[in-house]
């Protein structure tokens, strides 16, 4: 009876160093393959999180600026920008708090292209113009979510934050403690050469939930996951309202090149069949052209005793919309509003705010404020840089881990034991689920594991190398 138990205890141990081991591959695979990625996000995230003050550092030159006479109408500075640009259309204007701050002007062009016109209010000199994609925090923006690289860098990033969820709970399951005598190496960090270790260890812990939330938050912005969860949007009424979030570069330029066609045509324009039987609105006269668009003056100065929350751009009548209207561009998105007023009385004729957004848009919408750092104040931002900075912590750390442990001959990682690991069922269905919810991590993982079967089979020496084989050397 003795020897059974004996036996049976050494099965158990061994099933269950097999399976840490895999545990452990699969973390330092996972890990390898999100480290440059993950420093992508945690550079540009931690920059973009500082978005308004970014913003506005750039913009101080042209705030409160000494004028040689009275400010002109902001009807005129709005006209002396489209004159600058004639082949591009208005977008919107930027509410500005003080007279004397030059006027922010928002175009856009055939290509979706977007820019800025900054319009000197006295004189109406043209001060600035600048491509929206240049500037800073815009572009900190797009290599968060595309490396510059459109559509395929949009997916990239996707697969590469499905695997630092993988990361992340294989990292948590090998954390946990089993045989602890304290808190030392659990909670904190040990000195001496379990130091390196229990730094990435414990902090892994501390940031684990923060890193998922902003892991999951981001899900509604990707390409794949992002899409359908745009489909899936439209099956009920409800939910049939337009987003106000893009799925990827391609997404983002579609919307831009809407804008280009909703809006007043551009100056020395004539109406297309888009903008026929529309002469009515801001910007043409009754024979299809683009006149001067007066009521941006009038707008201003009733928009700010609403008391918007900041940004707040103001935009003209339409053939798609034909009412004047102001809406906050806060990053804050529960504290975002459109107010609507009449083309020719400017009275308020409708308002819109976060409580009338279907229930998964507010979740959306709560989750992208956190995530930007914008749902309470400078905390979040400051959260968030902490977030940033601990993902970095544990890249400097498994990298020094891995050249420190690393031996020559072999890539590093925990190398496979003899013993195949049992997977529990519930084990495999939570994989099968989490390739189910995340469709890029489902696809890659099947690729991976025909690429591990494949290697094992045909490709020992390549399989002992990358630790899938027993005989490689210890990570």
């Amino acid at each position: 009876m003795t020897a059974i138990a004996k036996t049976a205890r050494d099965t158990t141990l061994a099933d269950y160093a097999a399976f840490y081991r895999t545990i452990w591959r699969w973390h330092f695979y996972a890990g390898l393959f999100c480290l440059p990625f993950v420093t992508i996000l945690a550079l540009s995230g931690s920059v973009y999180l500082f978005k308004p003050q970014i913003d506005a550092f750039f913009d101080r030159p042209y705030n409160l600026m000494t004028l040689s006479g009275p400010a002109r109408s902001l009807d005129d500075q709005v006209e002396a920008a489209l004159a600058a640009l004639p082949q591009s259309r208005l977008k919107g204007v930027a509410l500005h708090n003080d007279a004397s701050d030059a006027a922010r002007v928002q175009v856009v062009d055939a290509q979706g292209r977007e820019q800025r016109v900054l319009v000197r209010p006295d004189t109406l000199e043209i001060l600035k113009v600048e491509a929206e994609k240049w500037r800073l925090s815009t572009l900190m923006h797009d290599i968060h979510g595309s490396m510059l690289l459109d559509d395929a860098g949009a997916i990239i990033l996707e697969l590469a934050g499905a695997w630092a969820i993988v990361m992340i709970v294989t990292g948590l399951y090998l954390w946990w403690p089993r045989n602890a005598t304290g808190f030392a190496g659990v909670l904190y960090p040990r000195g001496g050469r379990a130091f390196l270790r229990d730094l990435h260890a414990v902090t892994g812990l501390y940031v684990s939930f923060f890193a998922l939330f902003l892991l999951i938050s981001g899900l509604p912005w990707t390409k794949v996951w992002g899409e359908a969860f745009r489909m899936s949007r439209g099956i009920t009424p409800a939910q049939q309202v337009k987003m106000d979030w893009t799925t990827g570069p391609a997404s983002a330029r579609a919307q831009r090149m809407a804008a280009y066609r909703e809006a007043p045509p551009a100056r020395g324009e004539a109406a297309s069949g888009e903008h026929e039987g529309h002469e009515s609105h801001a910007g043409m006269n009754h024979s299809g052209a683009p006149t001067r668009i007066e009521g941006f003056e009038r707008l201003a100065a009733i928009a700010r005793n609403y008391r918007l929350a900041e940004p707040v751009t103001l935009v003209a009548p339409s053939p798609k919309n034909p009412n004047w209207q102001a809406r906050s561009e806060t990053q804050n998105r529960p504290l975002r509003e459109t107010l609507s007023f009449d083309p020719t009385s400017f009275e308020l004729i409708k308002h819109e705010d976060f409580s009338g957004k279907a229930f998964i848009d507010k979740v959306v919408g709560v989750g992208v404020a956190a995530h930007e750092g914008h749902l309470f104040g400078v905390a979040n931002q400051l959260l968030g840089l902490l977030t940033a900075l601990s993902f970095l912590t544990l890249v400097v750390t498994s990298l020094l881990m891995w050249l420190r442990r690393r031996q020559p001959g072999a890539l590093g990682a925990p190398p496979a034991l003899a013993e195949k690991p049992s997977l529990a069922p519930a084990l495999v269905l939570l994989i099968v689920l989490l390739g189910v919810f995340l469709p890029t991590l489902g696809a890659s993982l099947i690729v991976v594991l025909c690429f591990e079967a494949a290697t094992r089979r045909f490709m020992p020496g390549v399989a002992r190398w990358l630790g899938l084989a027993p005989g490689a050397a210890s990570a």
